[in-house]
């Protein structure tokens, strides 16, 4: 189960390539206009500050430049080997810096870039923002002010800030000014240049123009070139039976020697930060007898900081016969100084072809309405002769040559998870299917239910199975969907004896399927499959909500005595109380990527609706080591400076990934000595690096499907991971973290294996400190949720959900879905916390899953989001009592109370609601009333 984030899916693509390789050189960009303005007249004078401050102005504050020859360096910022910059200080208000008069080097209609080189330093905490603006001033009318861009900066660390303006009309007054720390902080600037890119009319696009120059090469090959290969121009190519879908023209990239050789176009400054692009192009491939591949649409993004980013747009199987179209979205969250779209994917060998590509800024397409369900028959089973009441297979067929018979002898009551759905029920007959003769896997009773289906309805399976005797290995039974040509799971369960076994699962369909049916399989050939009481039903979550808010509330709140204290008894009594809950305790958090903090809008949305974090990739060993010896920390220690500088715990995912397919290449080719010493060495290196930093750790990611160390290392590798790690950073909670255990889908990993998996590490000695349930889940269902909580909660050790998220392509119920998640987890005294598994459109591990759209629009499965957090902060009104009290329930966390008294004198406080089983008192001193 693979979950990038789409920087990661791209990078991961490319993380073999030789870098130098990569380059851009000119050679390989013969047909790559120059950089736009490069040798174009820079708007501001003294750019670098090497003529000293003329005409730069100070805005109400100090400045002066730092030079290497002054002998005075700012912080860490050496002017010997950074150069000269001016240090901007004295600063009181945000919007005080450095300015410049630009009214006489600037023309309507004209687009201009600006680009500067900036820096903080002094009592910074974190992320400080830095903003370029323009005051825009006439004598006749009010002052306006026009942003350009902003940047986040670390201290005295150099950052690019970059954007772009345009004027309808020039004003009498045109200032340029840098802004943005806080009071007391200096800013840095070490150049700052604005160049004019192209007569508006010619450069700015509108919302349906190609931003890509000579779309359809009616112009050559001009515009394009090569990426490290060779670019050719054809009317037609092999002897005429290749010719253009669209115009007259396509190029072929061919003499490629590795998989990112193709073709290629740069888009520096044409594409916005913060705006969603599609991108579409018409591709086949050709020659090297390969007639199928996959192409890739990938965006190369340089940041200001000469960082790499590789962003995968879109992919198809193209063949050698047509030509197919790839299309697909891209997002950029921060500034970029150069952007390359290219066309990549076949092995070497054989050639892409391209006949078009058009970008443009992506139309919004409006959500689905909700739902409208007529008569849902919530628990009404949609299955024709289930209980096999009158003895027959009567509306049952066998899918295959297999035999049906009824037999009796099976359960009389309803499976555990769908007695939970259904309550008082009444008992199944104890007849049940005999499934005999089977000579596939496949083979087993199936019933048609095209016409019973119902739209965006969450449908439970339950089912009794079992298997004939004699069976010597493990056999997995799957109630299964076919809809259309489609496999859907609706349950799955492992069985090596000769008991009945439960299967709960569930499904969904969102679109109207031509042929719908269901059947139960998976034994072996030869093997005979009994089966009783199959149901499928439609599940009420709102009546589930409803009880999970009752359980809530016994195991969420306290009963709290407000004690008050401090004032004449007069004026106590009888006075107004307004208790209101800041902050629930209970911890949830998301998931974020490096790219993700360069956007802050996500980052507005971040801090102020999760208090816990956990990184995507940057932690990973493929992203901290992704060659040997080359380690890169700065992506995490970036991320770990936004959140502990905004007080965000962290959970450390992960340390190792037991799963080959996420292993680098150069640690598969270790031995086993080498193999040893690099896990030795990633373990010292990263716990020593943030000891005392990550509450939590992932120690070996997804053992119950993956198990590279341990086949290479042996058995005692996975306990030695954690008795190191323990040892290392004591402080830290160690997780086992896995998925599908929650869902019913997956004998791999279903509750009893897990359990029998934590107690197989424990009994050897590993600290096992808390238990991860991932919670990527499909059409979630209450009682099968919690009954998988249930079983794991006898273990006695904190449950997490670490990486939640749910899917739908209606934002409507994808917000059930999410609602229903959330509160089985915070209605479950096992679950210590939640962690989704990000909310911010292109940036999530699955599609429709985002809970805010990619341009900031929070959406209705956000809305959802946001509307269940609210719904976790108590509030009460009353007033103080004779005895000077004033006692209410509440949830736990942090807390205002206002205290108003007759006389309309106020006293605000604050308090804490701990955990506890007895009512918590207390004194609230209202000296001063």
């Amino acid at each position: 189960m693979k979950r990038f984030t789409v920087c990661c899916f791209s990078n991961r693509i490319h993380k073999s390539r030789n870098r130098n390789q990569e380059k851009l050189t000119k050679q390989n960009n013969n047909n790559v206009a120059s950089n736009l303005g490069s040798n174009l007249t820079n708007v501001i004078v003294n750019h670098d500050f090497s003529s000293g401050m003329h005409p730069w102005h100070p805005n109400c504050c100090e400045a002066f430049v730092v030079t290497e020859g002054s002998g005075v360096s700012h912080g860490v910022l050496d002017p010997s080997k950074c150069g000269s910059y001016v240090v901007v200080t004295n600063r009181k208000e945000t919007w005080q810096g450095l300015e410049q008069d630009i009214t006489s080097r600037v023309k309507p209609c004209c687009l201009y870039k600006v680009s500067a080189t900036v820096a903080v330093s002094g009592p910074v905490q974190g992320l400080v923002e830095v903003m370029a603006t323009l005051k825009l001033e006439n004598q006749q009318s009010p002052t306006k002010y026009q942003f350009i861009a902003k940047t986040c900066v670390f201290k005295e660390k150099w950052v690019r800030l970059e954007g772009m303006f345009s004027l309808p009309n020039v004003p009498e007054k045109v200032v340029f000014y840098l802004e943005g720390p806080s009071p007391g902080i200096d800013l840095l600037i070490q150049y700052v240049t604005i160049k004019p890119e192209l007569e508006q009319e010619e450069h700015v696009t509108m919302e349906d123009e190609n931003i890509v120059v000579n779309p359809n090469f009616e112009d050559g090959l001009n515009n394009w070139s090569g990426r490290s290969c060779k670019l050719v121009l054809h009317d037609s190519m092999a002897d005429g039976s290749i010719v253009p879908q669209s115009g007259k023209a396509f190029a072929s990239a061919t003499e490629r020697t590795q998989n990112w050789n193709g073709i290629q176009q740069e888009i520096t400054g044409k594409v916005q930060r913060k705006l969603v692009y599609e991108a579409t192009a018409l591709v086949r491939i050709y020659g090297n007898n390969v007639t199928n591949a996959t192409v890739q649409a990938t965006l190369w993004v340089q940041n200001p900081n000469q960082r790499d980013q590789y962003i995968g747009i879109a992919n198809v199987q193209a063949t050698d016969k047509e030509w197919v179209q790839c299309k697909g979205k891209f997002f950029l969250n921060g500034s970029a100084s150069r952007v390359v779209i290219y066309i990549e994917g076949p092995p070497p060998g054989t050639d892409i072809l391209l006949n078009s590509l058009t970008l443009k800024h992506a139309e919004k397409i409006p959500p689905l309405p909700v739902p409208s369900i007529e008569n849902p028959a919530f628990g009404v089973n949609i299955l024709t002769n289930s209980h096999l009441g009158d003895g027959t297979t009567n509306g049952w067929f066998s899918l295959g040559n297999c035999t049906l018979s009824v037999a009796e002898g099976s359960p009389r009551i309803l499976p555990p998870m769908a007695r939970d759905s259904l309550g008082p029920h009444e008992p199944l007959s104890g007849h049940y299917m005999l499934v005999t003769n089977r000579t596939q896997t496949w083979m087993g009773p199936a019933q048609m239910i095209t016409d019973k289906l119902k739209l965006f309805l969450t449908y439970q399976v339950s089912v009794w199975v079992k298997v004939g005797s004699g069976v010597t290995s493990p056999q997995n039974v799957n109630v299964a969907l076919g809809i259309d040509s489609q496999w859907v799971n609706g349950g799955q369960v492992e069985i090596n004896d000769d008991k009945w076994h439960e299967i709960g699962g569930s499904f969904r369909i969102e679109k109207q399927p031509s042929k719908a049916l269901v059947y139960v399989q998976g034994p072996s050939s030869g093997v005979d499959l009994m089966v009783a009481g199959l149901q499928i039903f439609p599940v009420d979550r709102l009546a589930r909500v409803k009880h999970l808010r009752r359980q809530c509330d016994k195991i969420r709140k306290r009963d709290v005595i407000l004690k008050f204290s401090g004032a004449d008894a007069s004026k106590l009594s009888g006075a107004t109380v307004k208790v209101r809950q800041i902050r629930n305790s209970f911890p949830v958090g998301t998931c974020i990527s490096r790219s993700n903090i360069d956007n802050e809008d996500f980052v507005d949305f971040f801090l102020k609706n999760f208090n816990w974090a956990v990184f995507a990739n940057e932690l990973k060993w493929y992203w901290t080591e992704p060659e040997q010896g080359k380690l890169n920390y700065q992506d995490a220690d970036d991320m770990l400076n936004l959140c502990s500088s905004n007080n965000i715990e962290t959970r450390g995912h992960c340390i190792f990934w037991e799963v080959q397919a996420t292993v680098q290449q150069w640690i598969q080719n270790m031995n086993q000595s080498e193999l040893n010493n690099a896990v030795q060495n990633r373990l010292t290196g990263l716990l020593n690096r943030y000891k005392g930093k990550f509450k939590h750790y992932d120690v070996n990611n997804e053992m119950l499907h993956g198990s590279f160390y341990q086949d290479k290392l042996g058995k005692d590798i996975r306990v030695n991971m954690f008795k190191t790690a323990h040892q290392l950073d004591p402080s830290a909670t160690l997780f086992v973290n896995d998925y599908h255990i929650e869902d019913g889908c997956d004998p791999r990993s279903c509750p009893e294996k897990y359990i029998e998996h934590i107690l197989d590490l424990q009994e050897k000695g590993a600290p096992v400190g808390g238990i991860g349930v991932q919670g990527h889940i499909d059409s979630p269902v209450g009682p099968i949720v919690c009954s998988a909580l249930d079983k794991l909660g006898i273990l006695g050790l904190p449950i997490w959900f670490t990486e939640m998220d749910v899917s739908s392509i209606n934002e409507h119920v994808r917000g059930d879905d999410l609602e229903v998640m959330m509160w089985e987890a915070f209605g479950h005294p096992a679950v210590e916390g939640i962690m989704l598994w990000g909310f911010w459109e292109f940036f999530m591990a699955r599609d429709n899953s985002h809970l805010v759209n990619a341009e900031g629009d929070v959406n209705e499965a956000g809305k959802r989001l946001l509307a269940v957090k609210k719904d976790w902060l108590s509030h009460a009104n009353g007033h103080i009592d004779q005895n000077g009290a004033f006692p209410f329930r509440g949830y736990h966390g942090n807390y205002a109370v206002e205290v108003i008294s007759s006389s309309s004198q106020k006293v605000l406080k604050t308090f804490v609601v701990e955990k506890g089983d007895y009512a918590q008192v207390i004194t609230v001193d209202l000296q001063g009333l």
